[in-house]
């Protein structure tokens, strides 16, 4: 699928950014892995969570950057000489990057039972959150003369 954004770059200013997340979404991802959820839980807070077996946490990478926040796994050597009649647990080295909205941050992760957690919150700057505009009255200043 292929969509053309000529439109939006010829009446919009300032949206470069919404279009290129556009364009990103369209690109197929490394087979889904590793799997994860994103959840709301609170009015504007967010959880991710990967499922990461086999990965201990200084084999994990989480990286904020802006707008993209980054993980990444590594595993730390090679493999030992197992052999395996079946291996559905991977344990490849990945990079997944997430797009965070405006004012999105990580408040902290934690490694608990194969399952990497990863808390987001939303903070509006003053300037941007919505505020009530007092409506005054006045009198008319009748002329005297």
């Amino acid at each position: 699928m292929t969509v053309d954004l000529s439109p939006l770059y010829r009446t919009a200013i300032g949206f470069d950014r919404l279009a290129g997340m556009l364009e990103n979404a369209n690109r197929l991802e490394s087979a889904g892995y590793p799997p994860y959820n994103i959840e709301v839980t609170g009015e504007d807070e967010y959880q991710i969570t990967m499922a990461v077996a086999g990965f201990t946490d200084d084999e994990l990478s989480i990286e904020s950057k802006q707008t993209e926040l980054t993980v990444s796994g590594e595993k730390a050597g090679p493999e030992d000489d197992r052999q395996f009649l079946h291996r559905g647990i991977a344990t490849r080295s990945f990079e997944r990057k997430f797009q965070l909205a405006d004012h999105v941050f990580v408040k902290g992760a934690r490694l608990e039972h194969g399952l990497l957690h990863i808390e987001l919150y939303r903070e509006l700057p003053e300037a941007l959150k919505p505020r009530s505009i007092s409506i005054e009255t006045g009198k008319l200043i009748e002329n005297q003369s």
